[in-house]
């Protein structure tokens, strides 16, 4: 009986915790239809009857679909290229031996600690001597090196990966190179997965970067060009359509978590087999 009532207890607290995360999303929803002066005036968790005038107001300043667009070049290949340059990083400090693999790894551990807007400055000039303001690939490339990522995949790949599996791999005529992708990355794919999503999700929402690399307006992510209806005169009509704008914003993302949690809840030897 006590277990049972433990239980209970248990359950009724994880449904409390799971409904205050879905409150954030649910007022979000609930703000973009709703106009600026209810939102700026009320406070309501039913949703309004302003949706279409957001939507104009939304379209009059962003042109939203561009954004997405947008968007999706500079945050997929940003994420399967730090991904893969990750994984194969970590790999080589975890399971190899060599002269100043723990003196790399301290180094990797300093630069996590030190915040990415202290090289803000420096950063933009190295791109303007490189005559790459308003690219791409300023927002792309220097993503791959992520210190965090390749940490918390050196760990997980120590933790997981057995260097047996590899000597056998190696007895039946494996390479180096294949040993990693036909052995390794599947193993890693749940650690992958989790980071990738984090990724993701941080270069989807990159504002400040792109904000000053990035000057033609069409070239803009979409979180720069939601950002301009904050600039706009009549911040208060526009309160409505930046929660519709912020909502569309957030659809990729739910679709990306969904996509790499099946990998999160994978297990660990289904992973090594999957191939």
């Amino acid at each position: 009986m006590a277990t049972k009532i433990k239980r209970a207890i248990l359950y009724i607290a994880l449904i409390i915790l799971g409904l205050m995360c879905l409150l954030p999303f649910w007022l979000m929803m609930v703000n973009s239809t709703r106009s600026g002066v209810e939102i700026t005036h009320s406070f309501s968790f039913l949703p309004g009857h302003s949706l279409k005038d957001n939507w104009k107001v939304l379209f009059d300043y962003v042109n939203l679909f561009l954004g997405l667009l947008n968007s999706f070049k500079v945050a997929v290949p940003a994420t399967l290229l730090t991904a893969y340059f990750s994984a194969i990083t970590a790999f080589g400090m975890a399971m190899y031996n060599w002269k100043g693999n723990n003196v790399l790894f301290r180094v990797i551990v300093v630069f996590m600690m030190i915040p990415a807007q202290l090289s803000l400055i420096g950063f933009y000039n190295l791109c303007q001597k490189l005559h790459l303001i308003d690219s791409y690939i300023t927002l792309i490339i220097p993503a791959i090196a992520s210190p965090g990522i390749v940490f918390f995949l050196r760990q997980y790949t120590k933790a997981t990966l057995s260097k047996s599996l590899m000597e056998a791999a190696r007895i039946d005529g494996a390479s180096e190179i294949h040993i990693f992708h036909r052995i390794v990355l599947p193993i890693m794919a749940p650690g992958i997965a989790t980071m990738s999503i984090g990724t993701f999700i941080g270069n989807w929402n990159s504002y400040l970067v792109p904000l000053i690399l990035l000057n033609t307006p069409k070239k803009m992510t979409l979180p720069v060009m939601i950002s301009t209806l904050n600039a706009a005169t009549d911040l208060q009509k526009n309160q409505g359509a930046i929660y519709l704008g912020v909502a569309i914003s957030v659809i990729p993302i739910i679709i990306a978590f969904c996509f790499f949690s099946k990998y999160i809840i994978s297990s660990i030897s289904a992973g090594s087999v999957k191939e």
